[in-house]
C-alpha cells in the first residue's frame, strides 16, 4: 500500500514562499488522485485542493486560489503544493493524502482519500 511522507514546511514570513512536497512509496505510488488538507489547532481540517490521476487537473479552494499550486511528478513519485503570498492564516500543519484508486477527477472532500502522510507545520509570521 501507498505511503506518504510530507516534507518542506517552515516558517516564513507573509508574502514569502514555501513549497511543500509529499513522496509516495508502495505498490499504487502515483496512480490515484490526490489532495492537500491543513489543521490549525481548535479548528476542524480544512481541505486545500487536490489533484487528479494522471492528467494533473486541479481543484482549489477559494481562499488559497491564485496563491497555491499543486502539481505531481509522477516520475519522481512526488506531489507539490507551491505556496505563494502566504498569509498568517495559512499557519497551519499540512497534510497530503491519496485516494485508493484511480480518480477521473478530484475532490476536496476528506472522505475520498484512505493514505495520509504525517504532516508538515507551516508557520507564517512576522
Amino acid at each position: 500500500q501507498v505511503q506518504l511522507v510530507e516534507s518542506g514546511g517552515g516558517l516564513v514570513q507573509p508574502g514569502g514562499s514555501l513549497r511543500l512536497s509529499c513522496a509516495a512509496s508502495g505498490s499504487t505510488l502515483m496512480y490515484g488522485a490526490f489532495g492537500w488538507f491543513r489543521q490549525v489547532p481548535g479548528r476542524e481540517r480544512e481541505g486545500v485542493g487536490c489533484i487528479s490521476s494522471r492528467d494533473g487537473s486541479t481543484s482549489y479552494i477559494d481562499s488559497v486560489k491564485g496563491r497555491f499550486t499543486i502539481s505531481r511528478d509522477n516520475e519522481k513519485n512526488t506531489v507539490y503544493l507551491q505556496m505563494n503570498s502566504l498569509k498568517p492564516e495559512d499557519t497551519a500543519v499540512y497534510f497530503c493524502a491519496t485516494t485508493l484508486s484511480w480518480r477521473p477527477a478530484c475532490v476536496i472532500r476528506q472522505n475520498e482519500y484512505g493514505r495520509w502522510g504525517q504532516g508538515t507545520q507551516v508557520t507564517v509570521s512576522s
